[in-house]
């Protein structure tokens, strides 16, 4: 895995995350369930996760599935396609019905808006709490945005995010939905594939659900770090043949299982995205790039002899 697209950095992670961590949480209660492309809540219904891990399901009668499709039909939508001019490529892979996961790389906070616009159905990501807990007609206006646009609200302050992230993900793959994760955990901060959290093996294993490997190229040029929309480029959106784990069923506790899945996924984003990869987590990579960028200005500054 060595291939590299020289693009320019991408922005840092806020709120789009990934089911994180490497070491197997508690199987969650009650939420182990194969998925059988049905469930009891409404796609339009709002799940949530508070700091405890607890998931509920908010009945919105209706309106968040409306300001789903007003946000990408009619409001943003077209306009942002006749902008950007989004390319997409392997949508025939993505099922038109039934529970998949899609796993991609994580270039830009744009990510989340562009991967929509490629399908018709709705993806399901993770968000922080934040944005649904602020108080006001805001504060309402931004809860009903978000869970509009298919983000789940989550509070990682409890330090139960892996096992919270989990449970919501099983919660929207047995409403069978798909369910969009960002393997890498963080958004790239340099252009380059890392090494992916093993959540999206054990949220696999657990749903039973197919994982649809994804790439967006060109995301990171059109808002890099601190920006919002710095050039128009047209980004590129491709899905892959969806991947079957299902011969791995009931050892969804085995680290070494959990690993060798996500590294077939992870390999398979690299494919179709053409990054170098990098055998680390992007956290730890994106510290050891400060530390050094720190230690080249401290010999800069120093006195020479």
């Amino acid at each position: 895995m060595s291939k590299r697209r020289d693009d320019s950095p991408p922005a840092e992670n806020d709120a789009i995350s990934d089911v994180n961590g490497d070491a197997p949480p508690a199987k969650p209660k009650g939420d182990t369930d194969r998925t059988s492309g049905r469930g009891s809540a409404a796609s339009h219904d709002l799940v949530s996760v508070d700091p405890q891990g607890n998931v509920t399901i908010e009945s919105s009668s209706g309106p968040g599935r409306a300001v789903y499709w007003v946000l990408k039909n009619v409001l943003l939508g077209p306009a942002i396609t006749k902008v950007f001019r989004p390319i997409t490529e392997g949508v025939q892979h993505v099922p038109d019905q039934g529970a998949a996961i899609i796993a991609s790389n994580h270039l830009s906070f744009a990510d989340w808006l562009f991967m929509p616009l490629a399908l018709d159905r709705r993806i399901t990501f993770i968000a922080k709490s934040d944005y649904f807990t602020r108080a006001g007609l805001k504060g309402w206006f931004q809860k009903r945005f978000f869970a509009g646009t298919g983000q789940v609200p989550i509070d990682r302050s409890g330090g139960r995010a892996s096992e919270s992230a989990l449970r919501a993900g099983l919660k929207v793959l047995q409403r069978g939905e798909l369910f969009g994760i960002y393997p890498e955990g963080t958004r790239s901060h340099d252009g380059r594939l890392y090494k992916g959290r093993t959540g999206v093996a054990r949220l696999a294993l657990l749903s039973g659900a197919p994982v649809i490997p994804s790439a967006i190229i060109g995301t990171d040029i059109i808002a890099p770090p601190g920006k919002i929309i710095t050039k128009i480029v047209s980004p590129t959106v491709k899905f892959g043949a969806p991947l079957d784990f299902s011969r791995y069923e009931g050892m969804s506790e085995d680290r070494f299982i959990l690993r060798s899945i996500t590294d077939e996924i992870m390999y398979a984003i690299m494919e179709l995205s053409g990054q170098e990869y990098v055998d680390m987590y992007a956290p730890a990579a994106k510290e050891a790039t400060a530390r050094e960028a720190k230690a080249q200005e401290a010999d800069e500054v120093s006195p020479q002899a």
